[in-house]
């Protein structure tokens, strides 16, 4: 059975790569192209493809978890393999809650992509290493988890956001803010912000 794929991805000379790199295997054929989140779904809508490859980033339109979203809830929607270069472990919770059935990186050697593609169309996962090391430390951490509204103070911080303007941006009071950032800091062992972008960065709880 030939598998048929649409390649999500902003860059069209990456999308040609990969075009070339699929088709070389007699079982999986591209049937379409997109470069944002609106024409992915028009395109899967157009072609029903069993898998779409997924970037995460890109440019300035909804990106590839907001993509992965819209396309799951589709009445026949096709499996999700996300191929970025982002392995931080909010992007991987985020595709992976979107619905995404798994996750490489795009340094992952052609063989792991093509068995990546076969797997999420059998329906089963298909995850980098170095993916699979970050849920499996998520999994046996004795520490607190992060919330995803903590991952999203962490990020607002990481781009120089104070107190009034993180409260403006999650429109929250600022005593919420001071909440979330003294639970953050408690979960990461740190006192100052700078600390915890630090460690969150370190800890790829984001990507920087």
């Amino acid at each position: 059975m030939t598998l048929r794929l649409v390649l999500v991805d902003d860059h069209p000379v990456v999308r040609a790569g990969l075009r070339a790199l699929v088709e070389s295997q007699d079982d999986l054929r591209v049937v379409g192209e997109a470069g944002g989140a609106d024409q992915a779904v028009e395109v899967v809508q157009a072609e029903h493809p069993d898998v779409v490859l997924m970037d995460l980033s890109m440019g300035e339109g909804p990106g590839g978890i907001e993509a992965t979203t819209r396309l799951r809830a589709l009445p026949e929607p096709p499996a999700v393999l996300v191929l970025t270069t982002y392995d931080s472990e909010s992007d991987i919770l985020r595709a992976l809650d979107a619905g995404a059935g798994g996750y490489l990186l795009k340094d992952s050697p052609p063989d792991q992509l093509f068995a990546g593609i076969r797997a999420v169309a059998a329906g089963q996962p298909a995850l980098a290493p170095s993916v699979a090391a970050v849920l499996m430390r998520r999994a046996a951490s004795p520490e607190p988890r992060m919330t995803e509204r903590e991952v999203e103070v962490l990020e607002l911080l990481a781009d120089g956001l104070g107190n009034r303007e993180l409260a403006k941006a999650l429109f929250v009071s600022e005593a919420t803010v001071k909440s979330h950032l003294s639970h953050i800091y408690t979960k990461l062992g740190v006192d100052t912000r700078a600390g915890a972008v630090a460690a969150a960065i370190e800890q790829r709880i984001i990507r920087r």
